[in-house]
C-alpha cells in the first residue's frame, strides 16, 4: 500500500524515519534542553519558562519521586491537571525518573477517576487543587499512597502566584472544599527535590512511558501501553511531515488542546520541544475571549486544534482582527475537519488547515495531508513515514483497489497492547497490524477518506465517547428499563450523544434522567437528545441494534433539514 502514496508526498518529506535517533524520551529531552537552554519553552498566564528552568525543575521532581516517595522504575504516576507550567515539569520529571505517566482528564467524575486509578495501579497522583474534591471521594478505594497538590498559579511569579490562587479559590470559588490528609504541596516537592540526588535510570525504546486511557465497544476504559519508542517514532513521523514548515528554535505553537490528550502531547509537547519551539499554554480554551486576548500578545507561528475550536475562532470578531503574518502551520485532528471551516480558515489566515488522522493506540498519528496541499482534500491524507496500511474485509482479507475496507496499520508508533487486558489486545493487534475499526476508502493518489466506523464510538469535539459507558450510567436509574446510546451529526461538535430510553416507571422525565447523567458522566458525555420509546430494535439474539437507531436518526435529521 505504501507505493501509492510515496510518489505523492513532497520530495523533501522522507519516506522513512530513524526511530533509534534517541534511546528514550529522557534522552531526547536532555538533548533539547541543552541545545536551546536559554530560549523560552513554555508560556502560561504571562509567565515564561525557559528550557533551562524546565530541565532543573523536572530534574528536581524526578529526584523527589525517587528519594522522598521511594518510587521505582516502572511505577505509575497519575497526572490530573489542565494546561499549566506544572504539567511539563511533572511529565518530564516522571519520564526522567523512569516511571510511567498516566494522564487523567481533570473533569472526570469520581466513578471515572476511581476506575482509571484502580486499573493502572498508580501509587501517586499529581493533581490541581480545583479537582481535589473529586479525588477525596475515591482515594481510599485506590492504591494511591501519595497525593501531590498544586495551586493553579503555583509556577507564576511570587506576587502573581498568590493573587491567582486567592482569586481562583475565594473570589471565583473554583476550589471546592476537600480533605486529603497527608497531601504534599507541589512547590514543597520541588523544593525538597532540588537538594536530592537524581539518578538517571537505564531506559530503552521498549520501556513503558505512558498509559493513555481510551475505550472501545465494550465501554471499558483501557490503558494503551505506549513505549518510549512508540512516542519517539511518532514524534519523528510528525517531524518528517511538517519539518519543511518549521524553523528550528523559532516556533511558537498555540496549545489550546489539553496536553493530557495524546494529540497535543505528541505534536505540541514532544515535537515542538525537540525543534526548540515554545508552547503557549491555554489553560481554559472554553474562555474564547480570554484565549484570543492571549493570542493577541504573541507572534504565534503554529496552531493545533479540533474542528470545533477552529470554527469558534473564525466566528469570533476579535480573533479575525489578529495578525496572522507569522502563522505557517495549522493542524486539525481528533475529529473531521469540515470543508466550510477549512475554507474560511484559509481565507482569514492565509494558511491551509491540514487535517490529520490518528488514534490513541498509534501514539496517535497515522496519516495527514501533505504540507504543500493547495486545497481542502476532504480526506485524512496519506500515511506518515514508516507506516504501512491495509484495507481489509470482515475476514481480514485485503479488499480490491477502490473499495472500502477496515483500516489496519503497522508501524513503530503502534502500541504494545492494552494494560492487563490480553483479550482486548488480541482483538485489535493481529500479527503486528492494528485493526482501527475505521472503514476507509482510498483514491488513486493514496488519499484516504473515512466512510464509516466499525466501532460504535461517538466523537464529541475530538473526545471519544463510548455508548456502553453512557448506557451503563443511564440504566442505573431505577426508572429505566432499557437504553441505547448513539452519536448523531452535529455542526458544532461533530457528533452529539442521543439516547433512546424505554421507561420502567412511566413517571420518568427527561430532566430527571439528565440530572442523573450529570452525576456520573463528564460534561461532553452527557446526552443532548433524549427520546422515549416503547421498545428498542433488537437482533434475533436480543442485542439492541444501535446501527438501526443511528440510521433512523440520520434520516430523520436529513428530513428535518429539507
Amino acid at each position: 500500500m505504501n507505493k501509492v502514496w510515496l510518489s505523492r508526498y513532497p520530495k523533501d518529506v522522507p519516506a522513512e524515519i530513524d526511530p533509534q535517533r534517541y534511546s528514550s524520551l529522557a534522552d531526547m529531552f536532555e538533548n533539547a534542553v541543552n541545545r536551546f537552554a536559554d530560549q523560552p519553552a513554555y508560556i502560561n498566564q504571562g509567565k515564561v519558562m525557559t528550557f533551562r528552568r524546565l530541565e532543573k525543575r523536572s530534574r528536581a521532581f524526578a529526584a523527589y519521586l525517587q528519594n522522598s516517595l521511594g518510587l521505582k522504575k516502572g511505577d505509575r504516576v497519575a497526572v490530573m491537571m489542565p494546561n499549566l507550567l506544572q504539567y511539563p515539569i511533572v511529565l518530564f520529571g516522571i519520564l526522567r525518573a523512569g516511571m510511567v505517566v498516566v494522564n487523567v482528564n481533570p473533569l472526570y467524575t469520581p466513578r471515572e477517576l476511581e476506575h482509571q486509578l484502580n486499573d493502572c495501579g498508580a501509587k501517586a497522583i499529581v493533581i490541581v487543587s480545583n479537582f481535589a474534591h473529586t479525588l477525596e471521594k475515591v482515594v481510599k478505594q485506590t492504591q494511591i499512597e501519595h497525593v501531590i497538590l498544586s495551586g493553579l498559579g503555583d509556577q507564576l511569579s511570587v506576587g502573581k502566584r498568590s493573587l491567582v490562587n486567592f482569586v481562583v479559590k475565594y473570589i471565583k470559588k473554583l476550589v471546592p472544599k476537600y480533605n486529603l490528609p497527608g497531601a504534599i504541596s507541589f512547590r514543597s516537592a520541588l523544593h525538597k527535590g532540588r537538594n536530592q540526588q537524581y539518578i538517571k535510570p537505564r531506559l530503552s525504546p521498549d520501556d513503558l512511558a505512558l498509559l493513555q486511557y481510551t475505550g472501545g465497544t465494550t465501554g471499558v476504559a483501557k490503558g494503551a501501553m505506549l513505549t518510549h519508542g512508540n512516542l519517539l517514532a511518532n514524534m519523528e513521523q510528525a517531524r518528517a511531515a511538517y519539518i519543511p514548515l518549521l524553523i528550528v528554535g523559532q516556533e511558537l505553537v498555540v496549545t489550546a488542546l489539553p496536553l493530557y490528550h495524546i494529540f497535543a502531547l505528541t505534536v505540541n509537547c514532544l515535537l515542538f520541544l525537540e525543534v526548540g519551539g515554545c508552547n503557549l499554554l491555554i489553560t481554559n480554551p472554553r474562555d474564547l475571549k480570554g484565549m484570543v486576548k492571549e493570542l493577541s500578545r504573541y507572534p504565534f507561528s503554529a496552531l493545533t486544534g479540533v474542528n470545533t475550536l477552529f470554527n469558534a475562532l473564525i466566528n469570533d470578531e476579535d480573533f479575525r482582527e489578529l495578525d496572522f503574518s507569522h502563522l505557517r502551520i495549522t493542524v486539525g485532528g481528533g475529529m473531521s475537519v469540515q470543508r466550510s471551516v477549512a475554507d474560511r480558515w484559509e481565507q482569514l489566515t492565509g494558511t491551509h488547515l491540514l487535517e490529520g488522522y490518528g488514534l490513541t493506540e498509534c501514539s496517535p498519528l497515522v496519516a495527514g495531508n501533505p504540507y504543500d496541499l493547495q486545497q481542502y482534500s476532504g480526506s485524512i491524507g496519506l500515511p506518515v513515514a514508516s507506516t504501512e496500511i491495509r484495507l481489509v474485509d470482515d475476514q481480514g482479507v485485503d479488499v480490491p483497489e477502490g473499495q472500502a475496507g477496515e483500516l489496519w496499520v503497522k508501524g513503530p508508533q503502534v502500541m504494545k497492547g492494552y494494560w492487563n487486558r490480553p483479550e482486548a489486545t488480541n482483538e485489535v493487534l493481529k500479527d503486528g497490524w492494528l485493526a482501527t475499526g475505521d472503514i476507509v476508502v482510498m483514491d488513486e493518489q493514496g488519499f484516504m477518506k473515512i466512510v464509516d466506523r466499525k466501532k460504535d464510538m461517538i466523537l464529541v469535539s475530538g473526545f471519544n465517547v463510548y455508548p456502553n459507558e453512557i448506557e451503563e450510567v443511564v440504566a442505573s436509574h431505577a426508572k429505566v428499563l432499557e437504553v441505547a446510546a448513539i452519536g448523531v451529526p452535529n455542526e458544532v461538535s461533530g457528533e452529539t450523544v442521543k439516547i433512546y430510553v424505554v421507561k420502567r416507571d412511566p413517571s420518568l422525565t427527561k430532566d430527571e434522567l439528565l440530572a442523573h447523567c450529570r452525576s456520573g458522566l463528564t460534561g461532553y458525555k452527557i446526552p443532548r437528545i433524549v427520546e422515549f420509546r416503547d421498545e428498542l430494535p433488537k437482533s434475533n439474539v436480543g442485542k439492541i441494534l444501535r446501527k438501526d437507531l443511528r440510521d433512523e436518526a440520520i434520516k430523520q435529521q436529513a428530513g428535518n433539514q429539507q
